[in-house]
């Protein structure tokens, strides 16, 4: 919740920064900067921006949520504050300057101008005030947490010292009580003596018959109660808490969470599917015309691969190899490169003369967008594989991969591609961007895929 309080009110604030750059440009248009003519420009009546303020209202919070701004202590230092809104402020100004130049807006250059530093002076603001705030007598006084920690003693040792790296002097240990030793009435004692106001147990090795009554006690005194549920210790899975029906439930999940960064994932998907098939369409013609009248046979290669979950779906391709190219795939096994599951030769002679200039160029890739519409296939994900292929992958935390959709592009073709030759390595870089999936990665990943796919790098 205070999260979402911190992202609604630097939405507004980007939103004021843009109103007050704009006020500003048209208050003083003639005005120089630093003895250059910066603020002045061609431009005397200023268009009306009113459709910006969703784009920012929306986009603001967003980059700096995938910066990792909102994952900051409430008193972190204010350097790392300042650059990580330093980035976000610049990422947004250009993002807006892209985004009136393909709109055939009029931009003004004292509006960009003035935003930049305007949304950064009046966030970082807000970030020195809340951090005085939670640092002040009164701010420490209502805001930290006095708490009893309940466990055995190994556990509390453990946790107490874990509060004391991450919490910044926002808790309070009280005092520390494993129920196996000490009785209810102690820790009501306690809550009593010290005005507790929170209670954390960590049940990991304290039974939950006493775990239950402890938590009966302080539901009755109105203390809140925390449970490090950390029951079961996993290598990959991050936790979560939900509702089942009523019913709270706790998640385990190896993938990227559910979140707003997913759902602007997707809206990336189909936005950037729909303008690349616009852009695009003058090199489907040219393929479809090329591969028409240079080999017998369909335009589109179609083939079932395995989605997310290992959904089957069926794939759309420029067909770059003769029509009977699975029949005869037997012929040439003994000419696999990849170790594993996974089935490529170079020199394959199975490909057409023009499939060679397809593959190279990745063109025969493009119809795969068609996916991305279809919610089959994302712009950034591990490459979906034949279906035939994923059943017979001999180490079963190689199916992790499927548990997001898979992409056009990857880590996989920007640190190797078909240069990569043990499957396990396809699969480690797979993983790698999972594990540390944002939607800041994805523009990465995209912007690094453009000269591998110019200069086609790793293709064959």
């Amino acid at each position: 919740m205070r999260t979402q309080i911190h992202q609604l009110m630097d939405a507004v604030l980007f939103s004021v920064a843009f109103w007050l750059a704009h006020w500003l440009r048209a208050q003083y248009p003639g005005t120089t900067l630093f003895g250059f003519n910066l603020l002045a420009d061609n431009t005397t009546a200023l268009p009306r921006y009113d459709w910006m303020y969703l784009v920012i209202g929306f986009g603001a919070p967003l980059i700096l949520e995938t910066l990792g701004f909102y994952k900051r202590t409430s008193i972190a230092s204010q350097r790392l504050t300042a650059w990580l809104l330093l980035k976000g402020c610049f990422i947004l100004t250009i993002s807006i300057i892209l985004i009136l130049f393909m709109s055939r807006t009029v931009t003004p250059r004292g509006v960009i101008i003035l935003f930049a530093p305007l949304s950064f002076f009046l966030v970082f603001l807000k970030e020195a005030l809340i951090r005085w705030g939670y640092k002040s007598k009164f701010g420490q006084a209502q805001l930290k947490k006095r708490v009893i920690l309940i466990g055995s003693r190994e556990d509390t040792a453990r946790l107490r010292t874990e509060i004391r790296e991450e919490s910044r002097d926002e808790i309070q240990i009280v005092s520390e009580f494993d129920l196996n030793e000490s009785t209810i009435e102690d820790l009501l004692h306690y809550i009593h003596e010290h005005s507790v106001n929170g209670v954390i147990i960590n049940a990991q090795h304290t039974y939950f018959g006493q775990v239950e009554k402890a938590i009966l006690a302080c539901e009755l005194e109105g203390v809140e109660t925390w449970l490090v549920a950390d029951f079961f210790k996993t290598q990959i899975s991050r936790t979560s808490f939900d509702d089942f029906y009523g019913r709270p439930v706790l998640v385990f999940h190896s993938g990227p969470e559910s979140s707003w960064q997913a759902v602007a994932k997707q809206i990336l998907d189909v936005l950037g599917a729909l303008i690349l098939l616009i852009v695009l369409s003058p090199f489907f013609l040219f393929a479809a015309l090329a591969i028409k009248l240079t080999s017998p046979g369909p335009v589109f290669f179609k083939q079932k691969r395995s989605g997310l979950n290992g959904q089957p779906f069926t794939m759309y391709k420029f067909r770059s190899m003769v029509t009977n190219a699975a029949q005869r795939q037997h012929e040439i096994l003994s000419m696999n490169e990849m170790t594993g599951p996974v089935f490529k030769v170079t020199n394959d002679p199975r490909i057409t003369p023009i499939g060679h200039f397809l593959r190279k160029s990745s063109i025969d890739e493009f119809p795969q967008l068609i996916n991305v519409l279809r919610f089959e296939m994302s712009l950034v994900g591990p490459r979906p594989l034949p279906v035939e292929e994923v059943r017979r992958f001999d180490d079963l935390a190689h199916r992790r991969r499927l548990s997001v959709r898979p992409g056009l592009t990857c880590l996989w073709q920007v640190k190797g591609r078909n240069n990569v030759t043990n499957f396990k390595d396809w699969v480690r870089l797979d993983l790698e961007y999972i594990d540390n999936w944002s939607l800041w990665l994805d523009f990465k990943i995209l912007w690094w895929t453009i000269p591998v796919v110019l200069f086609a790098k790793g293709a064959k």
